[in-house]
């Protein structure tokens, strides 16, 4: 069990989507330099899991949430008991989303594109909306949220138009918040994974016909000039947390894609 020496000693974070995936690989990561970490995400046994794993690191120093990120009156609930436990907020990573529903546009239905919206994009909002006042009142603070090469700087994913629309978007807000909160001394950064092994496609349902909408393109091969498969949480994780330390001072706007140079090949 680690004694909780690190450069993270006396903060806390809340992380979105932290049962799994990146979100948990970050958790993990942040705990074991000595944060608390609020644990937020849809109550099963996975995220009952990740709050055992980082108490078995430090004890009580994770908590986990049943939160929905789309719903406000959750988020909101969430965000107040986590500062109860734990003091306060210092580093908020607004990781949780989904791929949804893959469909061409002309046949995907209006409330399979706003779930989507509703989870990643929505769900993006209201998590920053309720911490940055717990963020202020620390005087500083690191925002790290988490888009996607998807819709950023690869537009290939034929069927992902609702996806790549909110991974577009999280980038936007991200740059206009930073600019906003600067002056607080909240620092806002957005990373942008390739393919990275997690349980997202579990979240994806394929409906309508894709191959009518998709164009043939031949890819050289290997796909991640890097590495010979995709790339792992725990390399985002050393991102997140690189963005959320002090040693990331002056780096506040930026979007950092994080993929081996596979959307480069695109």
């Amino acid at each position: 069990m680690s004694n909780g020496n690190g450069r993270f000693t006396g903060k806390t974070a809340i992380i979105t989507g932290a049962g799994s995936g990146i979100g948990r690989a970050a958790a993990v990561k942040l705990a074991r330099e000595g944060a608390n970490v609020a644990l937020f995400d849809l109550k099963d046994e996975r995220t009952k899991e990740a709050e055992r794993e980082l108490n078995a690191i430090r004890e009580g120093c994770a908590r986990a949430f049943d939160v929905d990120t789309s719903n406000p009156e959750r988020v909101e609930k969430a965000v107040l008991e986590a500062v109860e436990i734990f003091g306060g907020i210092d580093i908020v990573f607004a990781n949780a989303g989904i791929n949804g529903v893959l469909a061409p546009i002309d046949e995907m239905k209006l409330e399979d594109w706003q779930k989507t919206l509703d989870i990643n994009l929505n769900g993006t909002f209201l998590t920053i909306k309720y911490t940055i006042p717990h963020l202020k009142k620390r005087g500083q603070g690191s925002i790290i949220i988490t888009s996607s090469v998807n819709g950023t700087r690869e537009f290939t994913g034929f069927g992902m138009i609702a996806y790549s629309t909110t991974k577009a978007g999280q980038v936007g807000f991200a740059k206009m918040a930073a600019l906003e909160l600067a002056k607080f001394k909240i620092r806002v950064n957005v990373i942008c994974p390739g393919a990275i092994s997690t349980n997202i496609d579990q979240s994806t349902d394929v409906e309508g016909n894709i191959e009518k909408i998709a164009i043939p393109i031949e890819y050289p091969e290997g796909d991640q000039p890097l590495a010979d498969g995709p790339g792992k949480p725990e390399e985002v994780a050393d991102l997140v947390a690189f963005l959320a330390s002090d040693e990331s001072r002056h780096i506040t706007g930026s979007q950092i894609f994080i993929d081996g140079a596979e959307s480069l090949l695109r």
